[in-house]
């Protein structure tokens, strides 16, 4: 992280610069933490389940980390980056279907079918902590909270799928995206008024089944309404009730 400047010249956080812990400390990513803490377990009482952990990475961006069919056989935690996840019809178009930042899992959606309903590709420099649901399912057993953050994951997921869902305005869906960019990043560490779209525009639109043309114009006027700040894809969250009260129809539903 760059040195601190005035508030309207500071860099934002950089999602793909996490804090890797040590020896003692788990790094600031990691998807299981708090449940293994709750629990009364540190980081050197879990050395046995770390030896199972797979650090993979790091993948370059556009690179594939796994394919729609593909046999399910691990599960992962971003460490660093952004990951898209997306399906592709008949005809070859794409839907995107969510972003996963670091902290976050990958993966969940095939634990039932045994293979993965999606595609997933690095969107920057990405690296993974990539474990077996085999070997996270022992783990759960010595750490009973850990199913029930297992559970709250996949929670998280299907709530996600609301911004997709129901009559909500393309103004409604786009501050309902950034408000909860802003509470990921947070919950992470990083900064909540802060922070780059790791996401092309593009991919943006799609996920919330909007034209690129209708998101460009509703971030120009968030913009001119000094809502936000936003210099390529440097965002400044400038006026965060304004997006909270707009983003109130569809977070309600998460």
């Amino acid at each position: 992280m760059r040195a601190s400047s005035p508030p309207s010249r500071r860099e934002p956080h950089n999602p793909a610069a996490a804090d890797d812990g040590d020896e003692f400390r788990f790094c600031t990513t990691c998807a299981f933490s708090q449940a293994c803490l709750s629990q009364g377990y540190a980081k050197p009482d879990l050395t046995a389940f770390q030896a199972l952990i797979d650090h993979v990475g790091p993948f370059k961006p556009g690179e594939y980390i796994f394919r729609e069919g593909d046999a399910f056989n691990a599960i992962a935690a971003v460490r660093g980056g952004t990951v898209k996840t997306f399906i592709t019809d008949v005809a070859g178009n794409e839907q995107v279907l969510g972003f996963h930042l670091p902290g976050e899992v990958i993966g969940l959606n095939a634990i039932h079918p045994e293979r993965y309903p999606c595609n997933a590709i690095a969107l920057d420099t990405v690296t993974l902590c990539r474990f077996s649901f085999h070997q996270l399912s022992l783990l759960a057993a010595r750490v009973p909270n850990l199913q029930q953050q297992l559970f709250k994951l996949l929670s998280l997921d299907i709530g996600k799928a609301s911004l997709l869902v129901g009559d909500h305005s393309a103004d409604e869906r786009l501050a309902a995206f950034m408000v909860l960019l802003s509470q990921r990043y947070a919950a992470r560490g990083f900064s909540a008024t802060r922070f780059t779209l790791t996401m092309a525009r593009a991919d943006i639109a799609n996920y919330l089944r909007l034209a690129p043309e209708t998101v460009s114009r509703i971030l120009k006027r968030f913009r001119s309404e000094r809502v936000i700040e936003v210099r390529q894809r440097d965002v400044q969250l400038l006026d965060p009730g304004r997006l909270e009260a707009l983003a109130r129809p569809v977070l309600r539903m998460i």
